[in-house]
């Protein structure tokens, strides 16, 4: 069985835009946990584009599965994180100009603030995931930073142009997989998930996570919640069949 973590961030974003009080991000967490999700994802970005502090807030109140917090590892994040205490921190890089999260983090070069924040987990018993590249580098390095998991970025791969080339890189995100299993982390994956693209990484032996969000949530735009959580979960299914 692989845990489904929904990303509620552009429930936000769609009430943002209009800066309204709904589409409220808690409802819908509620609803993806109604539905079968295994937890909830959401990111505090420095400029708040999507999810704000009182939604996180809320959201640690609300959420009755596990609260995932994608942040940076700053100063202002880790006092946050360490103040509202969600169950998982995924630390992931961040810059202002980009629409989302463009690759996956240097744990090598951003030593002194990932342990900084690893420390904060250990004193608050929160569990600590990187979002890495299928690196191996960067997977020895999530492991001695003390990290307890790593989530594989699977964007090249979702966007992948030829069937080679997605093939290429469905390889490198296996080969990452096992050699982070092998390294005592656990693995997850996520970033640009769909219901098409999902099966095959699902189908890796070594994946016991996926954080998806703005492709549920468009789908939920067209068929409901409740349908997007559940029909992703299925596809979800077909590739745990092929293990």
């Amino acid at each position: 069985m692989i845990r489904l973590h929904i990303n509620i961030d552009h429930v936000a974003t769609l009430r943002n835009a209009r800066d309204t009080l709904y589409p409220d991000p808690v409802l819908a967490a509620h609803l993806c946990e109604v539905a079968g999700a295994d937890g909830i994802t959401c990111h505090l970005r420095e400029d708040r584009r999507h999810i704000r502090d009182d939604d996180l807030s809320r959201l640690r109140a609300a959420v009755t599965t596990l609260l995932n917090l994608e942040m940076a590892a700053t100063d202002e994040m880790i006092g946050i994180a360490e103040a509202v205490k969600p169950d998982v921190i995924t630390l992931v890089p961040e810059r202002r100009e980009e629409r989302t999260t463009e690759g996956g983090l240097d744990v090598i070069s951003g030593r002194a603030q990932i342990q900084k924040t690893a420390r904060m987990c250990d004193r608050a018993g929160i569990k600590l995931s990187l979002f890495i590249a299928p690196d191996l580098k960067q997977i020895d390095a999530s492991r001695d930073v003390g990290a307890d998991q790593i989530e594989l970025h699977t964007g090249d791969y979702a966007n992948g142009q030829t069937p080679q080339e997605r093939s290429r890189l469905l390889e490198a995100l296996v080969t990452g997989a096992v050699h982070g299993t092998e390294a005592g982390l656990e693995v997850a994956a996520g970033h640009g998930l769909t219901r098409h693209n999902v099966i095959e990484v699902a189908a890796i032996p070594e994946v016991c996570e996926l954080n998806i969000g703005h492709a549920v949530i468009a789908d939920a735009m067209l068929v409901g919640l409740d349908r997007a959580v559940r029909d992703m979960r299925a596809a979800m299914d077909r590739g745990i069949r092929r293990r």
